[in-house]
């Protein structure tokens, strides 16, 4: 069962830009950071990332999902665990 989803991209056919409006503005963010996830994509560009690189996305990813996301959130939207229990620890 495939638990991630990338389907924003595959249907959006407008306009693609920022600074117009917010709503185009969080389209438009979907849609690049769902193309800038595709899996063949990754594969091209990750090998070609310095360690620094890679540490200042995987930081910046972290500090918006504190900053935006309760624990909860995180652990069903994020890491898709349904069975999570605020608190608790799930191994």
């Amino acid at each position: 069962m495939t638990k991630h989803r990338h389907t924003f991209v595959e249907r959006y056919d407008e306009l693609a830009a920022f600074g117009m409006s917010r709503d185009i503005d969080e389209s438009s963010l979907m849609v690049y950071l769902q193309k800038f996830s595709d899996d063949e994509f990754m594969r091209v560009l990750i090998p070609r990332l310095s360690n620094g690189e890679i540490m200042q996305l995987f930081d910046l990813m972290t500090v918006l999902m504190h900053r935006h996301l309760n624990e909860e959130e995180y652990h069903l939207h994020f890491l898709k665990d349904e069975h999570h229990r605020p608190g608790k620890l799930n191994h």
